[in-house]
């Protein structure tokens, strides 16, 4: 079942780093920022998480809970997490079953060829369990800042 803006998501299980057991039901009280990225270790991806990084003081002030997610293993993304020393955990979709169910999964050209991959996306989930707002295929300059907005914007309306 795909996730629908203004409804609660579809319930559902995936694995973290540190051990971290992630479902909608498990998370409600909290803001979750739920970011689907390409690869671990790839120059966009690195940029990106680098920001969530830096202003993560910021997004757990504002009361939200940051999660990347990407089809890489545990192992990557132990790795990935150490070395840029990411405050956050990320989601092993090794199967794409996440990828599927937020529709992230598209076919891209890469050095000439016809490739399945992941669109850059974020989805804001707020503290009831409702998708409250989606970027898809977005540049990563910026977008930290925008998905920070959204969140302040979500608490002063709660």
């Amino acid at each position: 079942m795909t996730p629908v803006l203004n409804k609660p998501l579809p319930e559902f299980e995936a694995v973290a780093t540190s051990g971290v057991k992630f479902t909608p039901q498990g998370f409600l009280g909290k803001v979750v920022v739920l970011y689907f990225y390409p690869k671990d270790h790839t120059p966009g991806c690195t940029t990106e998480a680098m920001q969530f990084r830096d202003r993560h003081k910021d997004f757990v002030k504002a009361g939200a809970v940051v999660f990347g997610v990407s089809r890489d293993n545990m192992a990557s993304h132990e790795k990935f997490r150490q070395n840029l020393e990411l405050p956050f955990d990320l989601i092993a979709d090794t199967e794409e079953k996440l990828c599927h169910m937020f529709g992230v999964v598209k076919n891209k050209i890469m050095y000439g060829k016809k490739v399945k991959g992941i669109e850059r996306s974020t989805f804001l989930i707020d503290a009831k369990g409702v998708l409250r707002a989606e970027w898809r295929g977005i540049k990563v300059a910026g977008h930290v800042d925008e998905v920070l907005k959204a969140v302040k914007e979500l608490k002063k309306a709660a």
